[in-house]
């Protein structure tokens, strides 16, 4: 049975450098795919990795057989996502249940919603490994982000920031249509010009989301963060301050 759910630690800074040093790649950089590709998270709250089911996968991989009884999963045109979060874990169930190979090859999954079909050329066994590693942190995450770039021919392209390339790549032919290439770059100007996410704050905010707080995992402080400071203290019995004091960080990642 693949386990889905594991231990979900967030990225550290050691995450980070190991991977800026393996593809070369400006820091602003790798945050502008991370905020496109996720809005900054690699995990829903209950530990499980963001993904998307992609139906035209599946259809593909399982020759079309299941379109006809289920074309919900299976078609052959990208779409019919319905709501993103755990729905897609719904749909990837139906998909399981008729093939789990293709199922978990047909999903994005994690901070660089990678395609479980390039689990081969990511260095993984079998598309359960990938899966397995993907749940177990999101350093693991980011690594496979730089194995693909490295094996997709990308990382000079991220180097040089030729937005339109890397979309085209990373999200298909017709990204222009979800302008991933604007986004892509507005985004590196933001990190560029102003200040990159604070790693241990982000990921007290992911740990907060494991506690049930609705709050962006965007290592920036603001009032949602600070309100769900408060109430985790207070629930906690800690001295509610509103910020990631020495006590609450204790707490939070212990």
């Amino acid at each position: 049975m693949v386990e889905f759910s594991a231990a979900g630690t967030p990225l550290t800074r050691r995450d980070v450098d190991e991977v800026l040093d393996l593809i070369g790649a400006e820091e602003a950089a790798l945050w502008a795919v991370l905020a496109v590709e996720t809005s900054g998270s690699g995990f829903l709250p209950d530990r499980r990795s963001k993904i998307l089911f992609e139906r035209h996968y599946f259809h593909r991989l399982t020759n079309g057989r299941f379109d006809a009884d289920h074309p919900e999963i299976s078609a052959k045109s990208a779409g019919g996502y319905g709501a993103a979060g755990a729905h897609q874990y719904d749909r990837l169930r139906i998909a399981l249940q008729l093939d789990e190979a293709a199922a978990l090859q047909s999903a994005s999954w994690g901070l660089g919603q990678i395609m479980g079909s390039h689990f081969a050329k990511l260095g993984y066994a079998t598309p359960v490994e990938m899966v397995e590693t993907f749940a177990r942190s999101e350093g693991g995450q980011l690594t496979a982000i730089a194995k693909f770039l490295i094996a997709e021919g990308l990382v000079d392209v991220i180097r040089e920031k030729n937005w339109a390339h890397f979309a085209r790549v990373y999200n298909g032919p017709n990204y222009a249509t979800n302008r991933y290439d604007e986004k892509l770059a507005s985004y590196y100007e933001r990190y560029k010009n102003g200040p990159l996410p604070d790693l241990t704050l982000r990921a007290a905010q992911l740990l907060l989301v494991y506690e049930g707080f609705k709050i962006a995992v965007d290592g920036t402080f603001g009032p949602a963060t600070s309100a769900a400071l408060n109430e985790y203290q207070s629930r906690s019995n800690l001295p509610v301050t509103g910020q990631l004091d020495e006590k609450t960080s204790a707490a939070l990642f212990t």
